[in-house]
């Protein structure tokens, strides 16, 4: 026996941090030849054969511990690729390649940039990488675990034993790797990992693409490059797209519960891609965002408890299937956002928790790594791996399966060391502030490599303080984000609609007080899933009045949004005037279309309200510039009537909005134009065909030239009751 009875001790007891020093094939120290070691459980013999060169030695090994095998041959000086043959006690011969005479195949250079926090593409290297290195086709396995005494690979290829695949250490890297020939596609796998304090913990890969269905949690060996897009066109049209100046209209998506089989089973990504596709264009929307697909163990987190970062959950298909989805909206012109979730990570001692025995992805102190709100664990953004972990899972998502933006969810929560804490319960930064510095550094990294490399890819903003420039570039103080969703305006206009139309009056500015901060960011007027769940009720709960004003001020609120510079997105079932608040367990009421005019009506004014948005150029190229809203008369309080215009960037173009919030038909109101000429009713919500009374000013009215509101000339129109009607210039 060469090996020392230390080292081979070492190796049979699984505790070597380096096993590919003593195993497989080896110079002898003195030139004689080569030696071979293979540590094979339960197996009885081991032969070592040649692979490719034919005047190799074969040799047999030798049992020097249980287990553990040694041989030497002197006829070769060299080592050379080779297969051991294993003989099981039952007489059964495996034959393969030895993953222990291979060289790492993560190399120094990816090492050091991982360190830095700067391998952008970390998702190639570590995790479980399908390869063919010297003819042998198999999976390398690679994983960050910096304080962990060993690490072995476990799976149903080596019937979940940690002896059989021991990885080496790379170094001071903290990486541990190892590849094995033979493993392929739909491997199952996790790491046994031994932590600094001893314990044995079985763990799934951080960066595992696709991962067993839910309460199991195995990674699964696969290959998300294999999928075959021809969505060319839209991704060369959308890097070369300003995405300020183009329509956004989104439709936030619950794919477990859009729709359902029987109502019980969900679709799967292949199975909604063809009736979401056909619903969407239909309805007009131009983007769907996703809530969070990464996966998840506990369903009812509705995504935002992430346990699988780097693999859209199997709950509904593979990742292919999620491309073919994506690739089946491109292909419909509609661009798809995703919520994602840096800001916190769940407990569940099997994922990214304690991952080495340690607080690795967290921090130590609960003051900083504890989330109050929702019992998580909060990302250590001051460590380089984790930011690396981060930022790379961003571009993944946009590499890999071609998102056209990312939803940042709870942004807030990540700005502020006290989000959600006494005092006594946070440790304030360097310079004594409430500010989480690295996290603001860490977003503003995101959003410039995100936005550099991708260029066209949007980033959003789930942000709900008053945090200055958080849609400016980072050169110029800001965080980065394309848009913000805007909070404020959500909760005022709610607020104003739920009041009983003869209290309106006395809150007029909480419709018009968004303008005074409009331009600060660039804003999304959101209203999303938070405004339809935990005893909020539905959007038409919250109206007053009888069924009739209900609608009707259902209605008036859509008109309004859509209308109000920004883009706009709107929750799923929002656009069928659904009764009861969103449920993640059932699917969306279709039934409701069925009942009567309203919900199909409400269903009708939102489809043509798309059409009318991404027709009408007034509504969204100048969003965001001074020119491209300004009010005609927001002071008639007591009538509760609103009037504006939006127009494009020259105004060449422009859209009068007049809004009756109140049930009370108005004949010859006047209201100023901007120009005079033939201006035509292009949207009444009033209409019967969407269940209103049908008031309105047959087809338009002309602008005479009589100055009111400031404007040099005017209209007499007459106002539906709890309305918003909107008239296009046509000169002339």
């Amino acid at each position: 026996m060469i090996l020392t009875k230390a080292e081979a001790d070492s190796l049979t007891e699984v505790r070597h941090r380096s096993p590919h020093q003593l195993l497989g094939m080896h110079p002898l120290g003195d030139g004689s030849g080569v030696v071979a070691r293979v540590f094979a459980p339960g197996a009885a013999e081991v032969e070592i054969i040649p692979t490719h060169e034919k005047d190799k030695p074969r040799f047999r090994l030798q049992q020097i511990q249980p287990g553990l095998f040694e041989g030497t041959s002197a006829k070769s000086k060299t080592v050379f690729a080779y297969d051991a043959v294993i003989t099981e006690q039952s007489g059964e011969k495996i034959q393969r390649r030895d993953p222990y005479s291979f060289l790492p195949t993560v190399g120094e250079t990816d090492l050091y940039l991982f360190g830095q926090g700067n391998e952008r593409r970390i998702y190639e290297k570590l995790g479980a990488q399908l390869r063919t290195i010297d003819g042998a086709t198999g999976a390398s396995f690679a994983v960050w675990a910096p304080d962990a005494q060993r690490i072995s690979v476990v799976g149903d290829f080596n019937r979940w034993d940690g002896r059989r695949h021991a990885m080496r250490s790379l170094g001071s890297s903290g990486v541990w790797e190892l590849f094995i020939p033979g493993v392929g596609e739909g491997a199952h796998y996790k790491f046994e990992i031994k932590g600094r304090n001893g314990a044995l913990m079985l763990k799934t890969d951080p960066y595992g693409f696709f991962f067993e269905i839910a309460p199991k949690n195995a990674a699964i060996v696969w290959n998300n490059q294999k999928f075959a897009w021809d969505d060319e066109e839209w991704m060369q049209k959308r890097s070369q797209q300003d995405p300020f100046r183009r329509p956004m209209s989104a439709y936030e998506l619950h794919l477990g519960s859009w729709m359902k089989k029987n109502n019980f089973e969900s679709l799967s990504y292949r199975e909604i891609a063809e009736p979401l596709t056909a619903y969407l264009q239909n309805m007009g929307f131009t983007h769907v965002e996703f809530m969070p697909l990464a996966e998840h163990a506990f369903y009812p987190s509705w995504g935002y408890q992430v346990t699988g970062f780097y693999a859209p959950t199997s709950r509904f298909g593979t990742p292919d299937d999620f491309q073919f989805l994506v690739n089946q909206l491109h292909r419909a012109g509609i661009a798809v956002l995703l919520d994602w979730v840096p800001a916190h990570f769940p407990r569940d001692d099997w994922a990214l928790a304690q991952f080495d025995g340690t607080a690795l992805y967290e921090h130590e102190d609960p003051r900083k790594g504890s989330h109050q709100d929702w019992g998580t664990l909060i990302f250590n953004y001051g460590r380089h791996e984790v930011r690396n972990f981060l930022i790379a899972n961003a571009l993944f998502w946009c590499d890999r399966f071609h998102l056209d933006g990312l939803r940042v969810d709870a942004v807030a929560s990540m700005l502020y060391l006290d989000y959600s804490r006494k005092a006594g319960e946070w440790v304030p930064n360097q310079f004594g502030g409430r500010e989480n510095l690295e996290a603001v550094d860490f977003i503003k990294h995101f959003n410039h490599v995100v936005q550099t490399e991708y260029p066209g890819v949007v980033t959003v903003a789930e942000e709900s303080t008053a945090w200055p420039l958080v849609t400016r570039p980072p050169y110029l103080g800001g965080l980065g984000f394309t848009f913000k969703w805007n909070m404020g305006w959500m909760h005022d206009t709610l607020v104003y609609f739920k009041r009983d139309a003869v209290y309106r009056k006395y809150h007029q500015t909480d419709l018009t007080f968004a303008m005074l901060y409009h331009y600060n960011e660039n804003f999304i007027l959101p209203l999303s899933h938070d405004e339809v769940v935990h005893g909020k009720g539905s959007l038409l709960a919250r109206m007053p009045g009888d069924d009739w004003q209900r609608f009707a001020n259902l209605r008036a609120l859509l008109a309004y949004q859509w209308f109000f510079p920004g883009k706009q997105l709107l929750m799923m079932g929002c656009e069928l005037g659904q009764s009861g608040e969103w449920n993640a367990n059932a699917s969306l009421d279709w039934g409701l279309l069925d009942q009567g005019p309203y919900h199909r009506g409400t269903q009708r004014f939102v489809r043509d309200l798309n059409r009318f948005y991404q027709d009408e150029a007034a509504l969204w190229e100048a969003d965001y510039d001074l020119s491209g809203f300004f009010w005609i008369d927001c002071g008639d309080a007591d009538d509760s009537v609103f009037s504006f215009v939006r127009q494009n960037r020259d105004g060449s173009r422009r859209v009068a909005v007049i809004m009756n919030l109140t049930p009370v038909l108005r004949n010859n109101y006047r209201i100023g134009l901007p120009q005079g000429g033939f201006w035509r009713e292009a949207v009444n919500s009033d209409s019967s065909f969407y269940g209103g009374s049908n008031q309105g000013n047959f087809g338009g009215i002309r602008a005479e030239e009589y100055q009111v509101h400031h404007q040099p000339f005017s209209g007499s129109f007459t106002l539906p009751p709890l309305s918003v009607i909107a008239f296009r210039a046509e000169g002339g």
